[in-house]
């Protein structure tokens, strides 16, 4: 799938041929979206990439959406080695969220190639919600926007100094007919490349919405079985 300085496999040829050779290894990856438009696919792909590799990916799943059937379909019979090179972290709150970071910094030591948090905010917007529900409790929102900010400054620094390439995905909302990002600034200043993932009727595109290096682009594209596939040529 092509390897080039600065970069990892996204786990697919067509999504590598897009970004000329996958994603960048010393900046946070932005892939955002609403539900069903392959952000958890494309972190799955990139982590059976690694692992299949013999390296160790950490994988934080706040939403739920990682699933042993699908990594079936992309390694087949290499499951037990692939599964067994991913570091699965679960949290169910933002609280235990902010516990995973602390495991993951433990984990770094082993060598860990890429990094996965498959919904950043999902567990952050819980608690944003319940501190301005809470009579408006502005310092509660602001820590609870603290501790997001510190999350990302960790993952940004670790993919700064030790070249390990972070993956995040978020959510996103509406306003004013625009599709924005959850997080605001926050996440866009953190991810230094941002894909928007979106699906019309059962059309998908990837769009390529800033990057360091390359022009704003898109990959219109499949979910098979075997991964992604570009859908036509333009």
């Amino acid at each position: 799938m092509g390897v080039h300085e600065g970069k990892i496999s996204a786990g697919s040829y067509d999504i590598n041929r897009w970004l000329h050779g996958g994603y960048e290894t010393d900046v946070i990856t932005v892939l955002y979206g609403g539900a069903g438009t392959g952000k958890t696919n494309f972190c799955l792909l990139a982590a059976v990439s690694q692992a299949k590799k013999g390296n160790t990916v950490v994988y934080v799943d706040t939403e739920g959406g990682f699933s042993i059937e699908r990594i079936k379909q992309l390694c087949g019979e290499e499951i037990e080695t692939v599964l067994k090179n991913i570091l699965l972290l679960t949290p169910t709150s933002f609280t235990e969220q902010k516990e995973a970071f602390e495991q993951l910094l433990k984990h770094l030591k082993r060598g860990v190639s890429l990094i996965i948090v498959d919904g950043m905010t999902m567990l952050y917007r819980l608690d944003f919600a319940a501190a301005r529900k809470h009579n408006q409790d502005k310092e509660e929102m602001q820590n609870v926007n603290a501790e997001l900010v510190r999350q990302l400054r960790t993952l940004a620094e670790i993919a700064r100094k030790q070249h390990i390439p972070v993956l995040v995905t978020n959510q996103v909302y509406l306003w004013e007919e625009e599709s924005k990002m959850v997080g605001g600034n926050i996440l866009q200043y953190w991810g230094k490349c941002h894909i928007e993932l979106v699906r019309d009727d059962k059309k998908r595109t990837a769009y390529l919405r800033k990057h360091r290096s390359l022009p704003e682009g898109e990959l219109p594209f499949h979910i098979v079985n075997e991964g992604v596939k570009r859908r036509g040529w333009i």
